[in-house]
């Protein structure tokens, strides 16, 4: 426990009362359903949990006794990820994260096998860029999406002559897993997120969305691969999971290089959007790194709208 300037107290979260925390928890689920559109009850739920048993890494801010913020990190293998980091609009917002922050990421640099810290700060926006520059994070501007669906959206889509088109199975897991790190391969995102760098990772990943609610509720009827008629290596793929009553998020979309560029993007994400409009949802979002203006500008195309820019930051030593 540390007493900090601005009479803001910041403890390790393992020694905290959620029910001290509510507060903080409800603001952040409004914070998430009117930014993002996404229900972020079933992610505070796993929270709490976490933070009940005393396993949650992370700290909490109190300013005059009262729950200002908190923020988490898990570790995997040689890396830290950021997991959480909010901090209520009643409060100096970019003051009490640099706080925050600032221990996670300490703590996390004073452990000799890290050799790399992600974050990835949802909802919050812009204002978090300098907080994360200060710890010596690289910065890539990232965009989160949305279109609204309607009927006409919800047609039987036709794959292209030789290509075959068919609904996730959990047969997909190893083969998307392999397609992941080849689509990644030299990509951006792959310095992001480098999970996407080895199959193994990738396979991680998967089994995040696919088993283990990592992104809402997987929903394979509206999760497509595509492949060649004659072979079972995918050379396409689009997961999709429900965040909120009559909402959906693109969990993942990417196809082989040497295929792209040929429309399999479009036919992919078209075949998500016509599942989504006949199972009767509204809305489709997802997040794309702003220097994939190919992928930005297929999305525009399509009819998504940005509606909230945040950066994601990576730390090396």
């Amino acid at each position: 426990m540390s007493l900090l300037r601005t009479r803001v107290e910041v403890t390790d979260l393992r020694r905290v009362s959620t029910r001290k925390l509510q507060p903080l928890f409800d603001e952040e689920m409004r914070s998430w359903r009117e930014l993002l559109h996404w229900d972020y009850h079933p992610s505070i739920d796993l929270i709490r949990s976490f933070i009940e048993a005393h396993s949650l890494l992370g700290y909490a801010a109190w300013q005059n006794g009262e729950p200002a913020g908190y923020g988490f990190y898990v570790l995997e293998d040689r890396k830290g990820l950021i997991g959480g980091l909010f901090v209520s609009p009643r409060y100096p917002q970019a003051e009490i994260a640099r706080l925050l922050l600032s221990e996670m990421v300490s703590n996390l640099r004073h452990l000799p096998h890290i050799e790399r810290v992600e974050a990835q700060i949802m909802p919050s926006g812009p204002e978090m860029d300098e907080v994360l520059a200060e710890e010596g994070f690289r910065l890539y501007q990232r965009q989160f999406m949305l279109l609204a669906l309607v009927p006409r959206m919800a047609r039987e889509p036709r794959p292209a002559e030789g290509l075959r088109l068919e609904s996730w199975t959990d047969r997909w897991l190893q083969p998307a897993a392999r397609l992941i790190r080849l689509a990644y391969d030299s990509h951006i995102d792959g310095e992001i997120n480098d999970q996407y760098r080895s199959e193994a990772g990738a396979l991680r990943f998967l089994r995040n969305i696919v088993f283990l609610r990592g992104c809402g509720e997987f929903l394979p009827r509206a999760s497509f691969v595509v492949s060649f008629s004659e072979t079972d290596v995918p050379i396409g793929i689009v997961l999709t999971s429900a965040v909120a009553p009559g909402v959906a998020h693109t969990t993942q979309i990417c196809v082989m290089p040497g295929y792209q560029g040929h429309g399999l993007g479009r036919r992919l994400l078209e075949a998500s959007i016509s599942s989504l409009g006949r199972a009767g949802y509204s809305a489709l979002s997802l997040t794309v790194t702003s220097a994939n203006l190919p992928a930005i500008g297929l999305y525009e195309n399509i009819g998504f709208r940005t509606l909230r820019r945040f950066s994601a930051g990576v730390w090396t030593p």
